[in-house]
């Protein structure tokens, strides 16, 4: 059973709930940032990770291949970053909600300033992909709008990303689809972008099947959090650290059935769903990240107290106007994947014991 399962399963039982989520810290809090110094003075990037995908850069548009899955699970991804985005108060509905909503306040923006072209919700927003791989998802949020920059820290990733893209006129500059999206691609780590950009630089920040794969996953996550503008969005996909998910994600897919190159994931490696809302739940990261981020014009000015982005949760759940996981799960019987539905019996079991999606919003200032 999975820590996020046994938290919110046992809710009578204060002692326990507290211990688990004091468990649940210890894995993202274990690497702490650097007290000082730019963040690339800790790297998230583990070099035997990015060998092993670089030498599969030439399967990723291979629908049938090694990636077929992930070519499956995109169409879901999209729709949950879509579906968060225009459902989520922005701009003066958000500064009015944080005083009085509740979850039922999770709607379309109504004013001038928050409106939303449901068909290209991003226009208008600065979108980074971290560890975009052969930019499954990039091309897509292009496509909806957004100015999109893809990163990877391997060379022939960002090589095939850039071709894929080019063979396409509908993603060029000139095409009247892109007249308002825009995408880019470079080779790059996030923790060099931030030290360059600064933060607070892009409305949507994404990583999809990163965090799994990272070294120091504390400082990967804090940077990649520190790149989201006020009132903006994080999005993650990853893996839950559970008995279910070694099943599936390395007996099933890397042994058995060989959908996936055997040594692909490290089971110890797998974030659970609570310790990222614990994550979130605290501020120093956020401090550290502060003081971490140094950009072209010297160290930021020393900022306000920081706030947490989750303020609390309710029976292990956060309000979601601030943040939300979602299992996502297979259907072999119909070849797709599928998110678990709100509320469903048990989603807290086995809707994320595996894979999931994680959405968090950084707090207006």
């Amino acid at each position: 059973m999975s820590i996020l399962s046994a938290a919110r399963n046992s809710r009578p039982t204060v002692y326990r709930s507290c211990r688990r989520h004091a468990l649940a810290a210890a894995r993202l809090h274990s690497h702490a940032l650097p007290s000082g110094g730019p963040s690339h003075a800790q790297s998230s990037v583990n070099p035997e990770e990015i060998a092993h995908f670089s030498r599969l850069s030439q399967l990723w548009w291979d629908e049938r291949g090694e990636y077929g899955l992930l070519h499956k699970m995109n169409p879901v991804r999209v729709g949950f970053v879509r579906q968060k985005v225009v459902r989520t108060p922005h701009g003066r509905v958000a500064a009015v909600c944080a005083a009085s909503c509740n979850t039922q306040l999770e709607m379309h923006r109504e004013d001038g300033e928050g409106a939303v072209d449901e068909t290209r919700p991003l226009t208008g927003m600065d979108v980074l992909d971290v560890g975009c791989g052969g930019g499954l998802l990039c091309e897509t949020l292009a496509r909806l709008g957004g100015r999109t920059l893809g990163i990877d820290a391997s060379e022939s990733n960002i090589a095939i990303t850039s071709l894929h893209a080019a063979a396409d006129p509908a993603l060029s500059s000139h095409s009247p689809q892109m007249a308002t999206g825009s995408l880019t691609y470079r080779h790059t780590a996030v923790e060099d972008l931030l030290a360059e950009r600064g933060p607070k630089s892009f409305d949507v920040v994404c990583s999809m099947e990163v965090i799994e794969h990272v070294d120091n996953p504390r400082t990967f996550l804090a940077n990649c959090a520190s790149l989201v503008k006020p009132g903006g969005h994080l999005f993650l996909s990853t893996i839950a650290r559970t008995p279910l998910s070694y099943f599936l994600t390395i007996f099933a897919a890397e042994q058995l059935l060989r959908l996936v190159v055997p040594g692909t994931h490290t089971h110890s490696k797998y974030i659970n769903p609570d310790e990222l809302l614990d994550f979130f739940l605290q501020t120093d990261w956020i401090a550290d990240a502060s003081r971490s981020a140094h950009t072209v014009d010297g160290p930021p000015a020393a900022p306000p107290p920081p706030r947490p982005w989750i303020t609390r949760l309710y029976g292990g759940l956060p309000a979601r106007t601030e943040a939300e996981t979602r299992g996502l799960i297979y259907l072999p019987w119909k070849g797709e994947w599928t998110l678990v539905p709100r509320g469903a019996p048990g989603a807290s079991i086995w809707g994320e014991a595996s894979n999931y999606m994680f959405w968090v919003r950084r707090p207006l200032e």
